[in-house]
C-alpha cells in the first residue's frame, strides 16, 4: 500500500516517480481528511444553525446573542450579518456542509480499502484549491472590511488549509504533481512548514490589524 508524506516524511521520494493507475492514501493522511472534514462540517453546521436562529429572532423581534461573540473583535454575529456571508446568493456555510461531507466520504472510502484513479485526486486538489482561494478572500474581507472575526469561521479556515496542503503533499508523493527532485524531497520532508507559516501569517494579520483592541486587554 502506498503512503503519504504524513506516514513517512523521509525524502525517499527524491527520485522521479510515475503515478500509479490506482492510488490510495496512507492512514495518517486519511485520518487528517476525516478529522478535518468532521471539524469543518461541525463549523458549517453551527454557523448555519446560528443563521437560522438569527433569522427567526429577527422575525420575532428578539435580540440574538451568540456564544462565540466575545468582544468587539471576536464577534460572530457581525460576520454573519455581513453581505460577504452570502457571496453566491446563499449562506457560505452551505458550501461547507457539502464540501466537508465529501472529504469525510473520501476518508471513509480509503479506510474501506478504496483506491482511486489520478483524476479523482486531481479533483480533490481542485476542490481544495477553490476552498483556500475562497477562505483567503473571506479572511481579507473579515479582517479589513467587516472588522470582526468569527471563531467558527477560523476553524473552517484551519481545516481547509490542511485539506488543501496535505492533498498537494499526497499528490506530490505519488507523482501526480511534478516537481524537481530536490523540491519534491523538501516538500515531503518539511511538509509541516507551509501550514505553520500560513497560520502564523493569518495570526499576525489579525494581531496587527486589531492591535488597537488587543492592547487594551493586555
Amino acid at each position: 500500500m502506498t503512503t503519504s508524506a504524513l506516514d513517512d516524511p523521509r525524502t525517499d521520494g527524491g527520485s522521479e516517480q510515475r503515478p500509479a493507475a490506482d492510488i490510495t492514501a496512507g492512514k495518517a493522511f486519511s485520518w487528517l481528511l476525516l478529522i478535518s472534514g468532521a471539524l469543518g462540517l461541525l463549523a458549517s453546521f453551527v454557523i448555519t444553525n446560528d443563521k437560522f436562529v438569527l433569522l427567526q429572532n429577527t422575525v420575532d423581534g428578539k435580540p440574538t446573542h451568540f456564544s462565540c461573540s466575545l468582544n468587539p473583535v471576536i464577534a460572530c454575529g457581525t460576520v454573519m450579518e455581513s453581505k460577504q456571508a452570502h457571496v453566491f446568493g446563499f449562506q457560505n456555510p452551505l458550501i461547507g456542509l457539502v464540501a466537508y461531507g465529501v472529504v469525510i466520504c473520501v476518508a471513509m472510502a480509503v479506510f474501506a480499502g478504496g483506491r482511486f484513479k489520478p483524476w479523482f485526486w486531481y479533483g480533490l486538489q481542485a476542490g481544495g484549491l477553490f476552498g483556500v482561494v475562497f477562505i483567503s478572500w473571506l479572511q481579507y474581507q473579515t479582517i479589513y472590511n467587516i472588522h470582526a472575526v468569527c471563531l467558527w469561521c477560523c476553524l473552517a479556515w484551519v481545516v481547509t488549509i490542511l485539506i488543501f496542503w496535505y492533498t498537494a503533499v499526497h499528490n506530490v508523493k505519488h507523482g501526480l504533481i511534478k516537481l524537481p527532485p530536490k523540491t519534491r524531497a523538501a516538500v515531503l520532508e518539511f511538509h509541516w512548514v507551509v501550514p505553520v507559516l500560513w497560520y502564523g501569517i493569518i495570526g499576525m494579520l489579525i494581531l496587527t490589524h486589531f492591535w488597537y483592541y488587543w492592547k487594551t486587554v493586555i
